[in-house]
């Protein structure tokens, strides 16, 4: 390792799978890493995610493909299916073909699996790098550098990083509160044992079902021991809690559901105890930083979660973080240039991702036959190169900096 930039200590708000990413990459070009974490155990809230080759990528350049593939499930495929009638179409043959063309295979996986991994890479090079119950309050910074307040004390850095999600105490110090808008969506998440499950349902393939009103996603995970499900639906009323841990009912999360397919039912009814969070809409920011301060992944372009992007956005941010840093020996100038690099691409994904909800929620879907034109021409191939192959090509580690 070495380390010729200005730069000597990195502060990072947030041990999440962003923060983590950021942590590992700074160590490994030798800039020394100070990780605030508010819980007391590091473990991540949500159920699975899909780390698409652009995500897979960054995993391969910090040395941890190897140690993903042990518990990811490759995808063999992604299909979209018919609420009611469950008519499926295939929109990728994934396995093999996306290494052979995207240079990384299409994975999904269990969040608490992938931030275990990436704990353990940042701990292997520096075992008191994270420190837990330490929630960030404030910071100030000077001329010499950055100074973070936390519930334990204090901590000083060249740098301040807030890796510290949507509710972001280091963005509201950089800008005040920001005002989220309803999407007028709550997403349901849960977790299925596979053995639960009929062996037709046990595939390795990502589902998206599609309707009037809704949608959901089922995948494995943990080495396929597990499903991972997120149903999403519109008309709930005025509840808007935007928290990835407030329990649900498999009844009322069935309700919403009416007439689906019954697949899809016993999907549903296979979950123990689900969970619901609102979705709220944060327009791409103009700014993401001040001087010596920056923010990273959902604190600065948190997404709806409808291109599966939302952990690939914030592990590319902690490479490309590492990647200025190390070639750009003044820290605001650094910050400037990652900010100045990640801003686009984050922006188009946040916009891309409110678009898909139009896509996935038309109202033409209500009926067998517009449904099926309308999948044939929204998921002809044309329209999915147009896209996703901007995101699953995209190289962190030449993309311009």
């Amino acid at each position: 390792m070495s380390n010729s930039s200005n730069v000597q200590k990195v502060l990072i708000a947030g041990g999440g799978l962003g923060g983590m990413t950021a942590a590992l990459s700074l160590l490994k070009k030798g800039i020394d890493v100070e990780v605030f974490e508010q819980a007391s155990e590091l473990k991540e809230v949500g159920a699975g995610l899909h780390v698409a080759p652009n995500a897979f990528r960054v995993l391969d350049e910090i040395g941890l493909a190897q140690e993903a593939l042990k518990t990811a499930c490759v995808a063999a495929g992604r299909e979209v299916r018919l609420w009611n009638t469950g008519d499926t179409w295939p929109v990728f043959d994934l396995g093999v073909k996306s290494v052979e063309q995207y240079g990384f295979p299409y994975c999904t996986m269990y969040r608490p699996d992938l931030l275990a991994i990436l704990v353990n890479g940042v701990r292997a090079i520096k075992p008191d790098a994270i420190h837990l119950k330490s929630s960030c309050q404030s910071f100030e910074q000077d001329t010499d550098g950055v100074t973070l307040h936390h519930n334990q004390g204090t901590a000083r850095g060249d740098v301040l990083i807030g890796a510290d999600g949507v509710h972001s105490k280091i963005r509201q110090g950089l800008f005040g509160n920001d005002s989220p808008i309803y999407s007028g969506l709550v997403a349901w998440r849960g977790l299925i044992p596979m053995d639960r499950l009929p062996e037709k349902m046990r595939r390795l393939v990502g589902t998206n079902w599609i309707g009037p009103g809704g949608h959901v996603v089922h995948y494995p995970v943990h080495g396929g021991k597990l499903m991972n499900l997120a149903a999403i639906s519109e008309g709930n009323g005025d509840w808007q809690e935007e928290s990835w841990n407030i329990p649900g009912s498999v009844e009322d999360c069935l309700a919403l559901f009416p007439g689906w397919h019954d697949d899809l039912k016993l999907l549903i009814k296979s979950i123990d105890s689900p969970y619901k969070w609102a979705l709220m809409i944060r327009p791409p920011m103009d700014r993401w930083g001040v001087g010596r301060v920056s923010l990273l992944g959902d604190a600065c372009h948190a997404t709806l979660p409808f291109l599966g992007q939302g952990a690939a956005m914030a592990m590319e941010d902690g490479f490309m973080l590492a990647r200025a840093l190390e070639v750009e020996s003044n820290p605001i100038t650094a910050l400037k240039r990652y900010e100045n690099a990640r801003r686009d691409r984050t922006a188009r994904i946040v916009n891309g991702s409110a678009g898909n909800t139009k896509r996935f929620h038309n109202p033409v879907l209500a009926e067998p036959e517009t449904a099926r034109a309308y999948v044939d021409r929204e998921w002809a191939p044309d329209k999915i190169a147009e896209r996703y192959e901007w995101i699953y090509t995209y190289d962190v580690t030449k993309a311009l900096i």
